[in-house]
């Protein structure tokens, strides 16, 4: 590592370990350099080094005990998805925008799970279990719990961990939508869930898409279309 200049020194700490994370192709668990070791190798204080890691820490990327020292964490999309808020792109997004980025999301990996759920009857199994226990839903807050695993369970459903992932940083903001659903629009929500899941066991990707499409497209009418987060 080179030594760096006293300029945003924690934030260059903070890049400066990430990349060396990435650069030794390092896994959850793997032990780093330890705080005294990366001021010496970058030529700041330890002061420094400490503001960075505990930044890291916070989002989970890095883990520190007395007996192991630092080592390479996972990184906690609960602590990251409530800043979105924040940012320009999403602050300024009207409810068409937010919705229609759910439909490209959402649609995208549907193909793919039906490929596997043809292959593993377990997928369709755990959807449909989601769908019945939405029957049991008594309260608004169970029903958009049940209605969160639903469809981030139906993105797994694609085996794209990486799509999985996206979708949960876009939560924040998505969930907005779930709030607005009436309890005398549950059924329908739970009926359309179970369309869908019924059209990917049979193997119609597109009739899924169709229907999910008309699911996530329900919210327009409860949202005015110019309203921003």
């Amino acid at each position: 590592m080179q030594t760096i200049a006293r300029k945003c020194l924690s934030d260059t700490v903070v890049d400066r370990i990430r990349d060396h994370i990435l650069t030794n192709k390092l896994r959850t668990g793997d032990r780093l350099p330890t705080e005294h070791e990366f001021a010496d190798r970058l030529g700041v204080s330890r002061l420094a080094v400490r503001e960075a890691t505990k930044s890291l820490e916070f989002l989970g990327l890095l883990e520190a005990s007395p007996r192991r020292g630092l080592t390479v964490g996972e990184l906690d999309l609960k602590r990251v998805t409530p800043f979105l808020r924040f940012h320009p792109a999403v602050r300024e997004a009207t409810a068409a925008q937010l919705i229609d980025t759910r439909i490209v999301v959402e649609t995208g990996g549907l193909p793919f799970a039906a490929e596997r759920m043809r292959n593993d009857p377990a997928i369709y199994e755990g959807l449909a279990s989601v769908v019945a226990r939405s029957h049991k839903a008594s309260t608004l807050s169970s029903w958009i719990e049940l209605d969160l695993e639903f469809h981030r369970l139906l993105l797994a459903a694609s085996g794209l961990a990486p799509l999985v992932a996206f979708n949960d940083l876009l939560q924040i903001f998505f969930l907005r939508f779930r709030e607005s659903v009436k309890k005398a629009e549950w059924k329908q929500g739970i009926k359309s869930h179970q369309s869908i899941v019924d059209a990917l066991r049979d193997g119609r990707p597109q009739q899924a898409r169709d229907e999910l499409v008309r699911h996530i497209e329900s919210h327009r009418h409860r949202q005015p279309v110019g309203r921003k987060s």
